[in-house]
């Protein structure tokens, strides 16, 4: 089969495996085809067995897509997050994961996907968000929030949450109070409670 239509099947998809493309394309000498398309510029590889079409266009959405699926099981967090909410006025270089699986990185050509690991009991606040055909997932804003002060332990004072520069009334439009002590409760942690109540204080919320 020839690249322009072994392209077009692939074009369902945002990121793609190795296996995706098997399932289009049967050739055994499928290795030594996925380098030709990377030397002639048709394709590009985001991470081990993970590659996108050299055309496609990208944007913020685009590439939570493409973190979501090259490191499973994952969801946008932490400055991403932070950023996506407009809670900081940053901008935010890399992309920030939250995941079950060990703490790792994927620097690529485009950006750097950086995943921090929680527990799996953790793992859990994030919302769906479609876009076009597709689907991600991202922390929601309270669930950011708890994500963020608990993989930055080194946050402790009041002082320290204000360098953070947080947009305190965009953040009260957002947080729902009720649904943040939920998830405290879930993950039940007393240091995170303790630097929770720390952080709102900061913000005016407490």
């Amino acid at each position: 089969m020839k690249f322009v239509e072994i392209k077009e099947k692939l074009k369902r998809f945002i990121v793609f495996s190795i296996n995706d493309i098997r399932k289009i394309d049967e050739s055994k000498n499928l290795l030594r085809r996925l380098y030709e398309w990377q030397d002639k510029n048709y394709i590009k590889r985001i991470s081990k067995g993970f590659y996108i079409l050299s055309d496609l266009e990208i944007n913020e959405q685009i590439l939570f897509l493409i973190a979501n699926k090259i490191y499973e099981p994952s969801y946008v967090s932490l400055e991403s997050a932070l950023n996506f909410y407009n809670l900081i006025p940053e901008i935010v270089p890399n992309i920030t994961c939250v995941t079950t699986k060990k703490t790792q990185l994927f620097n690529t050509e485009k950006i750097l996907f950086i995943y921090k690991k929680v527990k799996s009991k953790s793992f859990f606040g994030y919302k769906l968000i479609k876009y076009k055909n597709w689907t991600y997932k991202i922390a929601d804003v309270e669930k950011t929030i708890l994500d963020y002060l608990y993989l930055n332990p080194n946050l402790k004072s009041e002082n320290d949450f204000k360098e953070l520069r947080i947009d305190k009334k965009t953040l009260k439009k957002q947080i729902n109070k009720t649904k943040l002590n939920l998830y405290l409760k879930s993950i039940g942690n007393q240091k995170l409670l303790t630097r929770v109540k720390k952080f709102l204080r900061s913000v005016e919320y407490a």
